[in-house]
């Protein structure tokens, strides 16, 4: 698997090395521990168990990724990455009147515009740099299109290949006893069901941010009178024929 792309490598290399910052160990990976990582770790555990579980599992998996590597550990932006890690979801939220789920857009817009939200109210975060809120964003935005955000710069290429890791397994340089060790303290017992249930959920509450995306299928196998026929580029192209 591609770790990140010749474009991406060379943003890398142009990159400065971030100053040092406090670490901690969670799971037996080491991890940044600033008060804005803390804080994103208080505000995800509001969430149900597979969604909070599922968020540390993607930071986790993504800073083992890291650690692993000495051009990661030199130049990702380990701030940046534990933030889009741990609210790339947002949009998940099935919480009737969540600030972070909108009505018309797909999941992965409602969780980069919730974390960019939550970063102009924080303390810290409101005095990112613009590059830096960026970065999260359209990691955010992106993640579910890996074959895409792998050739924009190196934080949203690490950042979507980690979220990806808890469906795929562990990847560039992730030993599977640190995988294991990760997933024993996070399980993934629901991971799977909570995916299906979601993805079902936007089929049924808002399907015009389904119809010619990858999470169609999901509505033509499990919401009753769901189509997307009209609605794809396909449809338009052939005139419908």
């Amino acid at each position: 698997m591609q770790l990140f792309s010749l474009l991406a490598l060379a943003t890398a290399v142009a990159a400065a090395a971030c100053p040092s910052k406090p670490m901690t160990t969670i799971a037996g990976v080491e991890v940044i521990d600033t008060q804005i990582v803390r804080d994103t770790q208080a505000m995800i555990k509001e969430f149900p168990d597979y969604l909070y579980s599922h968020q540390m599992r993607s930071w986790l998996f993504g800073a083992a990724m890291i650690n692993a590597n000495e051009t990661l550990k030199k130049n990702v932006d380990l701030e940046v990455h534990a933030i889009a890690t741990m609210l790339h979801d947002l949009g998940w939220d099935m919480t009737p009147g969540s600030r972070w789920v909108s009505k018309d857009k797909r999941f992965e817009i409602d969780g980069a515009i919730g974390a960019r939200t939550w970063l102009s109210e924080h303390p810290t975060g409101k005095d990112w740099e613009p590059s830096r809120v960026r970065k999260v964003f359209q990691s955010i935005a992106l993640h579910g299109s890996s074959s895409i955000a792998n050739y924009f710069e190196l934080e949203e290429a690490v950042i979507v290949q980690s979220i990806g890791q808890d469906y795929r397994g562990p990847v560039n340089g992730v030993s599977q006893s640190s995988y294991d060790a990760v997933a024993k303290q996070f399980p993934q017992t629901e991971l799977l069901s909570g995916t299906n249930k979601t993805f079902t959920w936007f089929a049924q509450t808002k399907p015009e941010v389904t119809y010619d995306t990858w999470l169609e299928p999901w509505g033509t196998a499990f919401v009753p009178g769901y189509s997307a026929v009209g609605h794809r580029q396909f449809d338009f192209v052939t005139g419908g024929q």
